[in-house]
């Protein structure tokens, strides 16, 4: 039975009323709604779930579980009940179909898989190797280390290298391969 308000409010229709008092917690008032709305909202979605009766229970389910919790967001001066109540059960629907849509995620895509982890004989040698590379680093001319460190670590072109020190490309290659070849030799010594 539809919720009656004994304020101002009398002068709501029924629906917008029994929305009012849904939005306050009365379950008596929900029930009316969903007596009201449920059977409409049931062909409404069998038409666009093409018959798939399981389906539209769950949709209609859905639906009627976001208008208890979102009752109080419903603004009357915006739209019917009915056209609310509509408008999120096709949004339910079309969310249905885009999550239909997507495919399902590979178990052997190689980003599921966690990286192996590493041995501690492993990463000690890791260090060792990045310790010497960076005393390696420090040992290099200041020109020559900037165009690696712009080169390598930042991940510059050797073009844009050159226009943000203001030399020509051919001297930011020449530094380049001056100080790769100090690091290879540096780094064969140590090893």
């Amino acid at each position: 039975m539809p919720v009656r308000p004994e304020t101002e409010d009398a002068l709501l229709p029924a629906d917008v009323a029994n929305m009012a008092a849904v939005a306050l917690g009365d379950r008596a008032a929900f029930a009316a709604l969903y007596r009201d709305l449920a059977p409409r909202l049931r062909g409404f979605l069998l038409t666009r779930t093409r018959g798939d009766r399981t389906q539209t229970d769950e949709l209609v389910q859905e639906t009627m579980l976001i208008v208890w919790k979102r009752a109080s967001s419903y603004d009357p001066a915006k739209a019917s009940v009915n056209t609310w109540v509509f408008t999120i059960a096709r949004n339910r629907f079309i969310d249905r179909c885009r999550k239909a849509l997507r495919p399902a995620p590979d178990p052997d895509d190689p980003s599921f898989v966690p990286a192996p982890e590493t041995a501690p004989d492993d990463s000690l040698e890791q260090r060792r190797r990045a310790q010497k590379l960076h005393s390696a680093l420090a040992q290099l001319p200041p020109d020559q280390r900037a165009v690696l460190e712009e080169s390598y670590f930042q991940g510059k072109a050797q073009s844009a290298v050159a226009a943000d020190m203001g030399v020509p490309l051919g001297t930011v290659k020449s530094r380049a391969r001056l100080a790769m070849n100090r690091l290879r030799a540096t780094l064969a010594e140590e090893s």
